[in-house]
């Protein structure tokens, strides 16, 4: 019941020029209420000074003849024919309020506001004992959960393993599945949760589980849930919400909870006395009984779990992605090397150029490595197998458009370095000799080679002679810090060398090191005076 309107306050306020919303703010009045009464007010050409001194019992039947309450001044809502409608699907209580309220101007009539019709018909299912399975809805949520009663494999050897059973029921249609697993672990609940889809033929909007440790991260009992990055990665995937349940509040999951029981009698209890030594047998077994389960008609509605589920539940399912979501091993924090690669299981597998020396994350799949930058993906390349090592997947796209121009042997390499002088050939010849991977090495040269388009011939030939006076190792990172620093300014206090000077040969005592034409023409995959690999 609500209070009755408190007519000599609201005309008052009204007497001092006070607005309607100002009322309902300070008073905590509905402005529908304020209103009424300044119409009623109007209609019968009374002030506040004509009715002040009235006894309010008197002055409401006054107002409102006939009414004996303020709850009565509004329009009189039907809740049985609201809680029959609420079992249809998209109808929810913002709706059906909106239709009441529009009902009442239509016969200018007064409508109650939408937290008291909420309030009052929470209020008429608790009077009339009424629970949450009469408004459930098809296709609109899966309930998940481990089952509290086990299995057993009886191995030859007299091992004895035990066996978890994941239970997911479709509220509305109460259709089932369950699987058996070796383990609850994360890996064995992401793969419950595929099948499980595949096993309805779709999926809902809502997915409900509990808060296990194995998919929820954080469960805080104000602000946001957090997920793990697989069990998320999941539901982006399959386009679910995952909706844990409260803490201790298994009515949350009802479904799922009183078929884990039921579960119990139909497979785990008929299934007591066989015994059996792998999981693939135990999985078949508990197939079959699955199905009778499902099977079965109901006890007090008609048809079957399966016959509702296949005639008004999965027609309403959202398709299933076109190919399974792909699980993954997760390796953190992998640096890209200066030649733009990462490395993982001895193989080499190439990212875009401007990540170099960034650390990323790795997902390792089945047939698939893929790349992220903190939650983006930049690159994916199709996995090597274990038993290959020292192997490189490239992405022409993942390196500059000037990296095409250089030829991938490495007389072009040198020929183009001593083109420029010969500091930049003796940083090359560095850089090819520490690297135990030809690729590798044609890779780190061109990144060296490639900042002549930034910075231009002479200033790259200063900064490859300064990081060798220093006795460093001249790479791509070193190398472009001088030069952005400018410090290979430092000794341009001559010409570039002269052609002359460029094709000497090194005399010992030189910086660095030179190694002839000959040492390279003695590889095997030497280069033949047509440009041919011999």
């Amino acid at each position: 019941m609500s209070r009755k309107i408190p007519i000599k306050s609201i005309l008052r306020l009204l007497s001092l020029h006070i607005g309607c919303n100002e009322i309902a703010r300070t008073r905590h009045i509905s402005k529908n209420s304020i209103q009424a009464v300044a119409n009623i007010a109007k209609e019968k050409n009374l002030t506040y000074e004509d009715i002040k001194d009235l006894e309010n019992n008197q002055l409401y039947k006054d107002f409102f003849p006939g009414k004996d309450n303020g709850e009565s001044i509004y329009k009189k809502i039907d809740y049985q024919y609201i809680h029959k409608e609420l079992e249809k699907k998209g109808v929810y209580l913002n709706l059906l309020w909106m239709e009441y309220k529009d009902k009442c101007e239509e016969n200018d009539e007064l409508a109650v506001g939408y937290s008291k019709f909420c309030r009052d018909y929470h209020g008429f299912r608790k009077e009339n004992s009424l629970v949450n399975h009469l408004i459930h809805k098809p296709a609109i949520a899966i309930e998940t959960d481990w089952s509290g009663p086990t299995m057993k494999i009886y191995k030859p050897s007299g091992k004895i393993l035990t066996v978890y059973l994941f239970v997911a029921t479709l509220p509305y249609s109460q259709y089932t599945y369950v699987e058996a697993c070796l383990d609850m672990k994360e890996r064995s609940w992401l793969l419950c949760n595929i099948h499980m889809y595949e096993f309805f033929g779709g999926v809902t909007p809502q997915t409900i589980c509990d808060n296990l440790k194995t998919g929820v991260t954080r469960h805080p009992a104000e602000g946001e849930i957090l997920l793990n990055e697989d069990y998320e990665g999941l539901a982006r995937y399959y386009v679910t919400a995952i909706l844990p349940c409260g803490v201790r509040k298994p009515r949350h999951k009802a479904s799922v909870e009183g078929n884990v029981g039921n579960i119990a009698t139909a497979i785990i209890a008929k299934l007591r006395n066989q015994k059996f030594s792998n999981l693939d047998d135990l999985q078949d077994a508990v197939k079959e009984k699955l199905n009778n389960f499902n099977s079965a008609p109901f006890e007090k509605r008609e048809g079957s779990r399966k016959e509702i589920f296949l005639k008004e539940e999965k027609p309403l399912l959202h398709p299933l992605p076109e190919t399974r979501y792909d699980l993954g091993t997760w390796f953190y924090k992998r640096k890209i090397n200066n030649a733009s690669y990462i490395t993982y299981n001895k193989n080499f597998y190439s990212c875009p150029h401007q990540y170099i020396g960034r650390y990323v994350d790795l997902k390792i799949s089945e047939h698939t490595i893929s790349i992220y930058l903190r939650d983006t993906r930049i690159q994916c390349h199709k996995l090597f197998l274990s038993t290959v090592t020292n192997r490189t997947r490239t992405n022409a796209k993942d390196f500059p458009t000037y990296f095409e121009t250089v030829v991938n042997d490495v007389e072009s390499i040198r020929k183009r370095a001593l083109d420029i002088g010969k500091p930049v050939l003796i940083t090359i010849d560095q850089i090819l000799d520490s690297e135990r991977i030809k690729e590798q090495g044609f890779l780190a040269c061109k990144a060296v080679l490639g900042l002549e388009k930034p910075y231009g011939k002479e200033r790259l030939f200063y900064a490859c002679q300064y990081a060798l006076e220093k006795h460093q190792i001249p790479k791509y990172r070193l190398l472009k810090s001088i030069l952005a620093n400018n410090r290979d300014l430092i000794l341009k206090t001559t010409e570039l060398p002269s052609s002359k000077d460029k094709t000497e040969e090194r005399e010992e005592g030189n910086i660095g090191y030179s190694r002839g034409d000959d040492y390279y023409k003695s590889k095997s995959n030497d280069i033949n005076e047509k440009g041919e690999k011999e």
